[in-house]
């Protein structure tokens, strides 16, 4: 199923509520379509512009503007390998080639028991600790090929999925904020007074 699950369309339903305007939920909301299926579907994009008010075109500009979200099935772990100037000079190359010898994959394939999708990535902001790849975007520095080939075993033997859950879960602690903790979001027109926090008047 490609729409939001009962489950998840609870979870939405209380994101987009902390915002003024609905489609100022977009961004929150892409996450949790792409933590249920690993990517965003058009399916997905349609059922969200009818949560916010908006068309399906509007959720995909905004959805692609982001290296993060996905528009095609993609592994169970995607393994970008940093391929920018300090990860360059200090072998990224070559750890790109010996990661498509190992996993049997060019970049941008995925594996065939769907488990891991190899791709390039442009500056991932380690650059003193080239060369650099992310897993589902949590990082591994200075990788060697030695490096490499040990994450790729441990992920097929499950040692990490504790560190590295499957792509699309951005965090293991989903943000809740209780009814009598919200900011009270109002929409910027009806704003009448300035924040306190511009007036030195936030506590402390």
């Amino acid at each position: 199923m490609s729409r939001l699950t009962e489950k998840n369309l609870v979870i939405a339903k209380e994101i987009i509520a902390r915002y003024p305007r609905q489609k100022s939920a977009l961004i929150p909301l892409l996450h949790l379509a792409q933590e249920q299926t690993g990517y965003i579907s058009r399916e997905a994009m349609v059922h969200l512009g009818e949560l916010v008010g908006v068309t399906s075109a509007e959720v995909y500009g905004t959805a692609s503007f982001y290296e993060m979200f996905r528009f095609e099935p993609i592994g169970k772990y995607l393994v970008n390998i940093c391929g920018t100037m300090s990860c360059a000079l200090m072998g990224a190359e070559e750890l790109m080639h010996h990661a498509e010898k190992r996993l049997g994959v060019k970049a941008g394939g995925t594996t065939q028991d769907g488990m891991f999708t190899l791709a390039h990535a442009e500056c991932q902001a380690a650059c003193t600790e080239a060369p650099c790849l992310q897993v589902n975007y949590r990082y591994r520095l200075r990788v060697t090929a030695a490096d490499l080939d040990n994450l790729i075993d441990d992920l097929q033997a499950g040692k990490l999925s504790d560190e590295i859950p499957a792509h699309g879960v951005l965090a293991k602690v989903r943000q809740v904020i209780p009814a009598d903790r919200a900011v009270g979001a109002v929409a910027p027109e009806l704003v009448t007074e300035s924040p306190v926090w511009l007036n030195g008047k936030a506590a402390l």
